[in-house]
């Protein structure tokens, strides 16, 4: 069941993406009563057997089945185990993935809490996603001149279905979510888990632990972690 659970959580896209996969559950972190999160490392290989093997620390809000990849301190929460390590070496590299992903499981706990404390407008919402879902520096300066005209309707209509699923999805209408910080968050980690079309499942997976979907919501990330303490003087189009 928890590693149907990974499955669903990237669409299925583990078994199609050519590649072997496991999952391991280590321990619950709770935002409120109602709103968990579970804490998985997930090791994903290739077929034939000639690629590394890559950990990952991957934690999943249970509630919508959405994964919450982020880097934390410098800890990019995955490791890659080459095939022709030694035992010895890949012992040494399994202790020195538990020891981040111990650290970052509670880090990230404490941190979603508070986040799930710290209000933000709707409006300071709509901002940080339009920083967050840029995809370059020239709409980031747009943004900031207000030259909305020159704003792609691809990128605008991106904008638009993340807000709406920012304020409309019934799990960004928990105390946790609503007008939080960890609502915003979850708001552009969301609309990729549960609102984006992808090509196929290889894609969608592909996107959320290594690609587009994760850099999206490491800018998110970020800006939340800023907006926490600095308030909406984070939220700067640079």
């Amino acid at each position: 069941m928890r590693q149907a659970l990974v499955a669903r959580a990237v669409n299925g896209a583990s078994r199609e993406a050519g590649a072997g996969t496991a999952s391991l559950i280590y321990r619950h972190g709770r935002i409120s009563v109602k709103d968990w999160i579970e804490q998985y490392l997930f090791l994903t290989t290739t077929h034939d057997g000639l690629g590394s093997i890559t950990a990952a620390f991957t934690p999943i809000r249970i509630v919508s089945n959405n994964t919450l990849n982020a880097a934390m301190n410098n800890h990019s929460g995955a490791i890659k185990i080459r095939h022709t390590a030694s035992a010895t070496e890949r012992l040494k590299q399994a202790h020195t993935l538990m020891g981040i992903s111990k650290s970052l499981g509670g880090e990230f706990e404490g941190l979603f809490n508070q986040w799930a404390k710290v209000r933000i407008t709707d409006a300071e919402v709509k901002k940080l996603i339009q920083i967050a879902m840029a995809p370059n520096k020239e709409v980031l300066e747009n943004l900031a001149e207000g030259k909305l005209d020159l704003l792609s309707t691809h990128y605008t209509n991106i904008v638009d279905n993340v807000y709406e699923y920012a304020l409309g999805s019934q799990t960004q209408q928990m105390d946790t979510t609503a007008g939080t910080v960890f609502g915003a968050y979850n708001s552009v980690t969301g609309y990729f888990q549960n609102v984006r079309s992808f090509k196929s499942g290889e894609a969608k997976f592909k996107s959320i632990m290594d690609g587009t979907a994760k850099q999206r919501a490491q800018t998110a990330f970020n800006l939340c972690r800023d907006f926490a303490t600095q308030g909406s003087e984070a939220l700067i189009y640079n």
